[in-house]
């Protein structure tokens, strides 16, 4: 569940079967009284340019829709008499665009194609801003997953890192404190080639935030990361001093960063 703010009004999204819903019942509460916002999803759908709408969205993304029952109120669509609700038009066509919920976050909601159609009964402004905040949650939600996704890819390679260290560095019969030491000497020096500085020293310039310093860094620095991270295993196994190790990887870590920004420069220009 996630919401967006349209013209100050909250709308919730919620996701079934890996798509988006937004609530329609939301979206009435902007033009008028919660005690009014099913009249107007009602006088929506009985709409002739509406049903149209709607059933060809259902023929496109649904299998199951039936045709025969959408053409029954096709005909009655217009007819001062003719009434739908939500649940009625579900239940006759097997409708999956409209879903009803109860509970918590209940209301009538729409897949997004709909629910950006029902904006227009809303106003014009309105569905634009909609359209514009939904894009702009996307975009959100594809940062933040790219984010998670190379956070795991760190996590993946530090384990081959921690085993090159195990192999290498790590003599027999040494105390659990005193391999703790070695995991975190290798560590750092991760971070000083990448940020410059111990993880000791960011906790202590840094006390009230949570986590360590590798969870504020960017993607940028994550991807880095991750490559510096089997470098160094490559590096261990080679022998090579640790000294040696840190000049090498910051040279690394500075040229990987620009070619990185650089390429972050061409995506903004396009």
């Amino acid at each position: 569940m996630a919401k967006i703010k349209v013209k100050e009004a909250e709308i919730t999204i919620i996701s079934v079967a890996e798509k988006d819903y937004i609530s329609l019942t939301d979206m009435a509460n902007a033009k008028v009284s919660a005690s009014r916002a099913a009249d107007i999803i009602k006088n929506w759908l009985r709409n002739r340019y509406t049903l149209e709408f709607l059933s060809t969205w259902e023929l496109i993304n649904n299998p199951n829709f039936k045709v025969v029952e959408f053409d029954h109120f096709k005909s009655q669509a217009g007819l001062p008499s003719f009434v739908l609700s939500v649940s009625e038009w579900i239940e006759n066509t097997n409708a999956i665009g409209i879903i009803v919920r109860k509970g918590k976050y209940g209301g009538t909601y729409a897949q997004k194609d709909i629910a950006f159609e029902f904006g227009s009964a809303i106003s014009v402004p309105f569905k634009l801003y909609l359209i514009n905040e939904f894009q702009r949650l996307k975009e959100e939600e594809q940062k933040l997953l790219g984010w998670s996704a190379k956070r795991e890819l760190a996590k993946i390679n530090y384990h081959l890192h921690t085993d090159a260290i195990k192999q290498n560095l790590i003599p027999e019969k040494l105390s659990v404190a005193q391999t703790s030491i070695i995991y975190a000497s290798e560590a750092d020096v991760l971070n000083v080639a990448m940020f410059g500085i111990t993880a000791k020293l960011w906790c202590d310039a840094n006390p009230d935030l949570k986590g360590n310093i590798r969870d504020y860094a960017t993607i940028n620095e994550l991807i880095c990361l991750s490559n510096m991270e089997n470098l160094n295993a490559v590096f261990i196994n080679e022998n090579i001093s640790q000294k040696e190790r840190l000049i090498k990887l910051n040279q690394i870590a500075i040229q990987q960063m620009k070619i990185l920004q650089e390429v972050e420069k061409r995506k903004l220009l396009k």
